[in-house]
């Protein structure tokens, strides 16, 4: 089967001299060594001043929730896949969805201020698959209504925007480390903080808010990375611009020999890609389901990403509209992409492809 993704495995020789040491050492989690270096190492591969490893992407989210103390209504996207969402209603927050933009999939910087209420504290906009957000405007008005901002990053591992990490924006941003992304430490997330004292809080409150062995200075939870997803990801660090680079050539003999008549994701000018996925839009859900079937039938296993659009969520509000995320997010398949996907196994989808529209 050809998956829509292929977790990256690192050389095992290498991982096992990590284990080795882990062992040896007995010291499996609590800030120990591999995940004090792999925090270092991060700092400077993605040139960010604070990053603080977590043990997932979803408690990421939930963490920089709980750090800005938001409360009320979060203007966000409803094309994005569901934990940025589900994080909010589980820390009570009511998400107030703004519709996205139809060529860059990102939430429409220009309809945020309509969504704006007395009762709103924050945006958080997803950089999806990648592409950068209007983040310029988005700055303009979070200013403007004091409003604060978290980006769900989640996608955007080594961007750039304008030439600085997209990490470095807004008040706080989250990345996933799960093991479908582009870098992972199997299971894992982070966050970039840009306040020292708030940063210097959440070191706490991942580890229950401990201040020091005998003083709970906040709320908090258990929120740690352990040792041996720090070593996992130091090995995939080793290997990361290698990854990046054969995704790369899959990205670009995709776009050489797939019809142009389909619709591609259009790139924030400011933004440079690190090629996480692949999304075709296509003229109609009859064309996809046409295409998917087909894909399915030759051992390709596509992904409707994101399907449905969140608004239909049942556990939400259900008087909120999306119409350009709901007709995307019918239209939307996410091709196989990883590192090692060969030429051969390209065309057998390029092909299936062809002939299905």
């Amino acid at each position: 089967m050809i998956n829509v993704t292929k977790t990256y495995i690192p050389d095992s020789k290498k991982y096992k001299s990590y284990i080795d040491k882990i062992f040896s050492s007995g010291w499996l989690t609590n800030n120990g060594q591999f995940v004090r270096q792999l925090e270092k190492r991060l700092k400077q591969y993605l040139n960010v001043k604070n990053i603080l490893l977590v043990c997932n992407g979803t408690i990421a989210l939930q963490l920089a929730y709980r750090l800005l103390e938001l409360k009320g209504k979060i203007i966000t996207t409803p094309f994005t896949f569901v934990a940025t969402v589900s994080s909010q209603v589980w820390e009570g927050l009511n998400p107030i969805f703004c519709d996205i933009d139809k060529e860059t999939y990102n939430i429409d910087s220009q309809k945020i201020e309509k969504s704006i209420t007395d009762n709103s504290s924050a945006i958080v906009p997803v950089h999806v698959f990648g592409n950068s957000c209007d983040i310029n405007f988005i700055d303009s008005i979070s200013k403007k209504n004091n409003l604060k901002v978290v980006y769900d990053a989640s996608h955007a591992f080594g961007v750039t925007y304008k030439g600085k990490s997209i990490l470095e924006y807004g008040d706080i941003s989250t990345l996933s480390f799960h093991a479908t992304k582009l870098f992972h430490t199997v299971e894992g997330g982070a966050l970039v903080i840009k306040d020292d004292k708030l940063y210097e809080k959440a070191k706490k409150m991942i580890n229950f808010g401990i201040y020091e062995s005998d003083n709970i200075k906040y709320l908090g939870i258990n929120a740690k990375m352990n040792e041996l997803q720090a070593a996992m990801g130091l090995c995939v660090l080793d290997d990361i611009d290698k990854i990046i680079y054969c995704r790369k050539m899959v990205h670009e003999y995709y776009m050489s020999k797939l019809p142009q008549n389909l619709q591609f994701q259009k790139q924030n000018k400011y933004s440079s890609r690190n090629y996480s996925y692949f999304p075709v839009v296509f003229e109609d859900e009859k064309i996809l389901l046409r295409v998917e079937y087909s894909l399915k039938k030759e051992g390709v296993n596509p992904r409707r990403y994101f399907y449905p659009s969140l608004e239909k969520l049942n556990y939400l509000n259900k008087n909120q509209y999306a119409p350009i995320s709901s007709s995307i997010s019918k239209r939307i398949l996410c091709l196989p992409m990883y590192d090692s996907l060969t030429v051969k196994d390209q065309d057998k989808i390029i092909n299936v492809i062809k002939k299905s529209v």
